[in-house]
């Protein structure tokens, strides 16, 4: 291995100076619409066999009618997966499934575009990933978390900041 590779530390995010960045708003609103669709769906499965719409539903229908909610609700939840985890060495991404660990060398520049609905990281080569636990909705909380993450990427970039 190349001596400018380095290894990702063990765990990302959590050493000395270490921040985690969650989204507000995105957290909340996911949370109680899935719990929201949860409550509907049991009440429709509760009050299917009761009602007389001409149609006989079955303990399999109520069963399945819930399935559903839980599977719209697990859905939902994941509106409050996304976060950022960043220290001194890189910053892990986590939007709604895996997570990616970038170290600072790999990222360009921590960027909010005007108009753009969450922050991003500008890699080399044009590309960039969505952070999409800094969101614009989150007005004040998503300034601080941007600049904590610039902060972080400037004094890693920084001649003997490694």
């Amino acid at each position: 291995m190349s001596p400018d590779v380095r290894e990702r530390p063990a765990r990302p995010g959590r050493g000395p100076g270490a921040v985690t960045i969650r989204p507000r708003l995105a957290f909340w609103l996911g949370w109680v619409s899935a719990a929201a669709i949860m409550v509907i769906f049991v009440v429709i499965a509760v009050v299917l066999r009761n009602t007389a719409t001409g149609v006989f539903f079955r303990v399999a229908d109520q069963v399945a009618m819930v399935l559903l909610g839980l599977f719209i609700a697990a859905g939902l939840a994941l509106f409050a997966r996304p976060r950022v985890r960043a220290d001194e060495h890189g910053i892990e991404v986590r939007n709604v499934a895996l997570p990616r660990y970038l170290p600072w060398s790999e990222v360009e520049r921590v960027s909010f575009p005007d108009g753009a609905s969450w922050a991003r990281l500008d890699l080399p080569d044009y590309e960039y990933l969505p952070v999409l636990a800094i969101q614009a909705v989150d007005r004040q909380h998503a300034v601080d978390a941007i600049r904590t993450v610039r902060a972080l990427h400037a004094a890693a970039r920084r001649p003997g900041g490694d």
